[in-house]
């Protein structure tokens, strides 16, 4: 897995979001993954939620402390995509 899951990205902007706002940031983020996945690698609509549900990346994306809810879901989709052809 890659570094940027393991600890809180260094570069990344300090957020204060409350925790409404980072289950909303969280979810939009899934919901393009879930769809890139379905654009790009031609999954059905369960084989995506599947993929994402059960990969590293979405353990990361719902901890705070990995400062990946506030990145792009285009940079998540990068790791995501990693993290699937590793396992």
């Amino acid at each position: 897995m890659h570094s940027a899951l393991n600890e809180p990205l260094k570069n990344c902007c300090r957020m204060n979001v409350s925790e409404k706002e980072f289950q909303f940031m969280v979810e939009g983020i899934t919901s393009d993954l879930i769809q890139l996945l379905m654009d790009r690698e031609h999954y059905s609509l369960p084989q995506a939620v599947d993929a994402v549900y059960n990969s590293n990346v979405y353990r990361a994306l719902l901890r705070p402390t990995s400062g990946l809810y506030a990145q792009s879901s285009g940079y998540v989709y990068l790791f995501l995509e990693k993290d699937l052809k590793d396992n």
